[in-house]
This record gives C-alpha cells, sequence and structure tokens, in this order.
C-alpha cells in the first residue's frame, strides 16, 4: 500500500508520525514551499518537511501543486493520498491519481465548520464539542462523503492552542484505525447533509480586535480562540493591549471602560464584564494580571476600546 501524505503545518505532524509507527507505507510527502519566519526573516521548512527529512522520505514541495505538482504524484503510483491541513486546494485530475482516491483529516465534526479555521469557529461560537472527520476528498470544500468520526468535548477555558494539540493526536489516532477499512473496502460513505453545513474563513488579526460592546462570555471565547494566533487585542493609551487569557465577572459597569484595577482588571461589556487574566502592553511582555498591575498603574474609569 503506497500512500502519499500532503500536509503544512503542526497540525499535520502527529498524523504522519502515527502512519510511520503503524508500519504504513509513505512513500512521499508534499507540503507547501519553505517561507521566511520571525524578525530575521530565516527561511524555514513547514512542519510536516522536517518529520520527513528526519525519517527518510521523499519532500516534494510546491506553490500551487494543481500546476506543478501532477506529473511527480503519477510517478509516485499512489494507491491513496492523505491530506491533512494542507493548505492547497487539489484538482479533480490529482484526486482521480490513487486508486482507492484521497481522504482528508478534518478539524470539526462535519458538516459542520467547514474550511480554514473549524479549530477557531468552534471556539469563538462556544461550542461544548467538536471532532475529527476523515472524510472522501472530492472536488468542494470538505464537501465529500464521511467515513468516520471521532467527537471530544471542549474544556470551557480552554484555548485554540491547547485543542488544537488535542485534535491533532485525535486525527493521528482515527486515521490509523480507518485506513485498514479503506484498504480491505469494509468502510461506509456517508453523504453530508449540505443543509446543516457552515463555511469557515481564514482567521485576519483583524477579527482578533475586541469590541466591548458585546457579551462578556463571546469576549472569552473570542480570546481563546485567538490564543495563541493572532491573538486578541484592544486599545489603551492609543497603543496596542493583547490579552491572552480572560474569565467573565459579574460586575456590571460602562462599556469598554475599567471597573476595578486592584489585583484584579475588570473591564466592562454589553451585559457583564470580563477579568483579565494573562496581558501584554506594547513593547513588553505577556504577564499575568497581578505581576502587570505592580508595575503599571491603571485608575477605575479609564477606556479600553
Amino acid at each position: 500500500m503506497r500512500i502519499v501524505y500532503l500536509g503544512t503545518p503542526d497540525f499535520a505532524v502527529n498524523p504522519l508520525l502515527k502512519l510511520l509507527e503503524n508500519n504504513f507505507n509513505v512513500v512521499a510527502v508534499v507540503t507547501n514551499r519553505d517561507k521566511p519566519v520571525g524578525r530575521k526573516q530565516i527561511m524555514t521548512p513547514p512542519p510536516v518537511k522536517t518529520v520527513a527529512m528526519q525519517n527518510g522520505i521523499p519532500c516534494f514541495q510546491y506553490d500551487k501543486i494543481r500546476i506543478e505538482g501532477v506529473n511527480d504524484l503519477k510517478q509516485l503510483k499512489p494507491d491513496i493520498m492523505i491530506t491533512c491541513a494542507f493548505g492547497q486546494i487539489l484538482s479533480q485530475e490529482i484526486l482521480d491519481i490513487p486508486r482507492l482516491g484521497v481522504i482528508n483529516i478534518h478539524a470539526s465534526l462535519l458538516p459542520k465548520y467547514r474550511g480554514a479555521s473549524p479549530i477557531h469557529y468552534a471556539i469563538l461560537n462556544g461550542e461544548k464539542e467538536t471532532g475529527i472527520t476523515i472524510m472522501k476528498t472530492d472536488i468542494g470544500i470538505d464537501t465529500g462523503d464521511i467515513i468516520s468520526q471521532s467527537q471530544i468535548d471542549i474544556k470551557d477555558d480552554e484555548t485554540c492552542g491547547e485543542l488544537f494539540s488535542r485534535l491533532s493526536m485525535l486525527g493521528a489516532d482515527l486515521v490509523v484505525q480507518t485506513l485498514p477499512k479503506i484498504i480491505d473496502g469494509s468502510c461506509e460513505f456517508i453523504k453530508q447533509d449540505d443543509s446543516k453545513a457552515s463555511l469557515t474563513k481564514i482567521i485576519r488579526k483583524e477579527m482578533a480586535k475586541i469590541d466591548w460592546d458585546n457579551k462578556a462570555e463571546d469576549i472569552v471565547n473570542q480570546i481563546r480562540a485567538f490564543n495563541p494566533s493572532p491573538v486578541a487585542y484592544t486599545t489603551f493609551e492609543n497603543n496596542p493591549f493583547k490579552i491572552f487569557s480572560a474569565q467573565t465577572c459579574s460586575l456590571k459597569g460602562e462599556v469598554g471602560k475599567i471597573l476595578k484595577a486592584d489585583k484584579e482588571l475588570v473591564i466592562g461589556c454589553k451585559d457583564y464584564s470580563v477579568s483579565l487574566k494573562i496581558v501584554q502592553k506594547a513593547g513588553g511582555k505577556a504577564m499575568n494580571i497581578a505581576d502587570f498591575l505592580r508595575g503599571n498603574k491603571l485608575n477605575v474609569g479609564e477606556d479600553f476600546c
């Protein structure tokens, strides 16, 4: 069984490692190009490429796989291709190459939260559960038949980064459980109910800007959803002010105003308020609120907007 694995970020690393640990024959890895990272713009390989190199697996990198990768993939003669957070849309020509088709490891319980950012949106919308779907890839955006699913609860204070890690491991376990059923033909292919589908958008930095005229619970969910990136932020003294962690508070007061600034920093919202827990002011470092308030004098009634 010849497998070609397509993935790019950290999320795709655990499933690849799990396939290798279980002696599946991964004959090649496909990923995106190396990119400059950090202030010094150091050229950095995608995490999946690093794993491939460490395990002696040939790695192919493309800006546009539909244009650059077709001949390479045909020459690899895969029986099946597995995608996981690959970040590029496959053409029908590519989907037709492997005899068993292409399957995708998707981080939601489809048909809900199709698209690029299912983990962020699950937290943004206050979902209590999510999971992994192994699906047959077709020409649409996460519209293919469902092969298997595994569900987990979302913890009340869980951040996107924390949920990301748990779902990556869940996807790794589910794909190695599902592959033998695909290979022996015993798996079922279940059509998605398009009427229950929702499509998530690519996360942009401006989406992390807090509007204090929202409900406290929605703001806390926003802060959770954008930790570790792009990080929720507000404005204080005309400078960006990042918020990594917060919780709802029962105090009521004027929207966007500091309601409490002694050992605790509480900001008024549409209904109640939000107590900030880990923050970072412009030019500073992230710190817990007690340490921040010891070094920064804030006053009740000042604006956070």
